[in-house]
């Protein structure tokens, strides 16, 4: 196999679980990892017997082909760039950018350099989304006609050790959280068409719990309580709530309703989970999972997949197309709330190619 090699840029917290995920797919060579702050980019480097190198040293390493840019989420465009500048292909963490004004010209650039531009989250290729996807397409449910999908807490100060920029600008419940959910979703219904949102922020201060800020205040910046309607060109119609005030509910990730049938779908953050039919006359039974990488966690199966299209020169499946979708879907909740108004969605992309089942761990077709 022609491996592909690939260069991390941010080694924070999710540095590592797309370090450990990477030793599942035999594709990716991970020669090197950087960060702004060296002792961090060490620090990753030895815990996992990588080079550590400054991101101008990684951008110039023409052994690299694609680099993960793990950044925080301001940092994701002017990163991204950076990269496609030196001729290399970017997979971002999500969301491709803060705003769909952001995020244009980075799309814009990645086509005219004939570049590959992907972006998270790639949960939606797990073993038990893409079960989901074979029974929508096989007709389990019928035409899928309604749905829900919810995710709400009590914030994230209470677990992460730095939770700022979760209340920052380009933070938030929406941009956090919202990708995986609106992904996942347009992976299983297509193309949203509109959005029709309210949005709200409960505190203008949150107090950090967790160590070792514990006690800090930080400023919130941004809603953390966006509540809507997501219309798809499908015509079905999903009521979507995304939050930070919430201190508990029994609400599931995602249900789809259709007219032969019901489908709960397990929570989109992870690979794997339970996949749950019901009809109107048959209780919920558990779904075989059919497909590969729900058992762990698999968080770089968009860059293996990717690397594998370069080399099998098709599209990639976490397209820039699919991310600056999902961004526009997303910043329309607070549009359609700050304006009292339904949103027009106008981007329209390919549903991402549903991957084969029955596939071994780090096998991608």
């Amino acid at each position: 196999m022609d491996r592909v090699g690939i260069g991390i840029i941010g080694c924070g917290n999710i540095s590592s679980a797309y370090l450990k995920a990477a030793r599942d797919f035999p594709i990716l060579d991970v020669r090197a990892v950087a960060d702004r702050d060296m002792d961090a980019a060490r620090a990753r480097g030895e815990e996992f017997g990588i080079r550590a190198a400054t991101p101008a040293d990684m951008l110039a390493d023409t052994s690299i082909e694609i680099v993960v840019n793990l950044t925080t989420p301001e940092a994701h465009v002017p990163v991204s760039m950076q990269v496609l500048e030196a001729g290399k292909h970017v997979h971002s963490e999500k969301p491709l950018g803060i705003t769909v004004e952001q995020a244009r010209p980075l799309v814009k650039l990645a086509e005219a350099r004939g570049l590959r531009l992907g972006c998270a989250p790639d949960t939606f290729l797990g073993g038990a989304h893409q079960t989901c996807r074979k029974l929508i397409d096989d007709g389990a449910i019928g035409r899928p006609v309604a749905g829900t999908a919810f995710f709400m807490c009590a914030g994230h100060e209470r677990w992460h050790p730095n939770p700022a920029f979760y209340y920052a600008t380009g933070g938030g419940p929406m941009l956090d959280m919202g990708p995986y959910y609106v992904t996942a979703l347009v992976n299983l219904l297509g193309p949203v068409s509109s959005v029709t949102a309210l949005a709200s922020r409960a505190r203008d201060q949150r107090v950090i719990t967790s160590e070792p800020r514990k006690g800090e205040r930080v400023t919130v910046e941004v809603a953390t309580h966006v509540t809507g309607v997501v219309e798809f060109v499908s015509g079905a119609v999903v009521t979507m709530t995304m939050s930070f005030d919430v201190p508990r509910h029994r609400h599931g990730p995602i249900e789809l309703y259709g007219t032969e049938g019901a489908m709960i779908v397990p929570d989109p953050n992870h690979f794997g989970g339970d996949i749950e039919l019901a009809t109107a006359s048959d209780d919920w039974s558990t779904a075989p999972t059919v497909h590969a990488h729900a058992d762990g966690n698999y968080r770089i199966i968009g860059v293996a997949d990717m690397a594998h299209a370069i080399r099998e020169g098709r599209p990639h499946r976490t397209s820039g197309a699919l991310a600056y979708h999902v961004l526009e879907v997303m910043e329309a909740f607070q549009v359609s709330s700050d304006e009292g108004a339904r949103i027009a969605i106008a981007s329209r992309p390919e549903r991402p190619a549903a991957l084969a089942p029955g596939a071994a761990t780090g096998e991608i077709a």
